[in-house]
């Protein structure tokens, strides 16, 4: 549900401006066998359209290599042999938020790379020059978030998810990205990374996420919570949403004809499932 809800808010952000409606496929890390289609079913039984076909993150590796050499080039990359834990037990910059790279492996000489390079495989970070950026969001105005040097490339080779958004939404002209407001301090570093690339960062709207009783991101324990699962139950799943936006119509062109921003909740949606 809080998924298709933030994909009907990205619909009616692009459809009210005439932009197109672009359907990315973010498969770097392992995806269930057939949640992708599920998924594009879902959006389809909602009444929801899109335009082209949906580009897939798992074939777009040579792009991601080509971003990281430019930076490299550019003095901006470096190697990170770092584990999870041992960045969550370091202390970071007053002004960072907690779990912020303290630049552990930023200034290793070439011998303590080397070494390291034994120990285990390295991930490639950004070297950043900023310890904020400002970002516009049309709902939480001018932001300004922390910038740590986060991750390019994981250990493992696989790019991190801020490089090959920043890539994606460059090479395919996306100059607005509507998402859950979950994201919002990823925004900053986005951004910074996009003008290092060269190219101008979208704007952002982020837009508050569903949640469960508890206050956190709805999951299959919180009970019925797929479209499937809601319309199997007799559940209208898209009354259920446009009412929780206050937004009127019985489809999305409908809710369309009405749908004025400036009148959506800014607090986040509590879901509880019927019955």
């Amino acid at each position: 549900m809080g998924n298709l809800r933030t994909a009907l808010l990205a619909w009616l952000w692009a459809r009210r401006s005439g932009r197109e409606f672009l359907i990315r496929v973010e498969d770097l890390d392992r995806v269930r066998p057939g949640a992708e289609q599920r998924q594009l079913d879902d959006l389809r039984t909602l009444g929801l359209d899109w335009d082209g076909v949906p580009v897939h993150q798992s074939g777009r590796l040579d792009l991601y290599d080509a971003a990281i050499a430019r930076l490299d080039r550019d003095g901006r990359v470096y190697e990170c042999f770092c584990t999870r834990r041992e960045i969550l037990e370091a202390p970071t910059a007053p002004h960072h938020p907690p779990g912020a790279y303290p630049g552990t492996c930023r200034d290793l000489t070439d011998a303590e790379r080397a070494q390291r390079r034994t120990e285990r495989p390295a991930a490639l970070r950004l070297r950043a020059d900023v310890a904020t950026f400002t970002v516009e969001d049309e709902l939480h105005g001018t932001y300004e978030g922390a910038v740590d040097d986060f991750v390019l490339r994981r250990g493992d080779g696989v790019p991190a998810y801020n490089l090959a958004v920043v890539v994606d939404d460059a090479e395919q002209g996306v100059d607005q990205v509507v998402r859950g407001d979950d994201l919002l301090p990823s925004a900053p570093r986005q951004a910074y990374l996009a003008t290092l690339l060269g190219t101008r960062p979208p704007v952002y709207v982020h837009v508050p996420l569903a949640l469960n009783a508890s206050g956190r991101r709805l999951a299959k324990r919180d009970g019925a919570v797929t479209l499937g699962e809601l319309r199997a139950d007799g559940i209208d799943t898209f009354a259920l949403i446009a009412d929780s936006l206050g937004l009127t119509g019985a489809t999305p062109q409908e809710v369309l004809a009405t749908f004025d921003p400036a009148t959506l909740p800014t607090e986040r949606w509590v879901f509880v499932p019927p019955g």
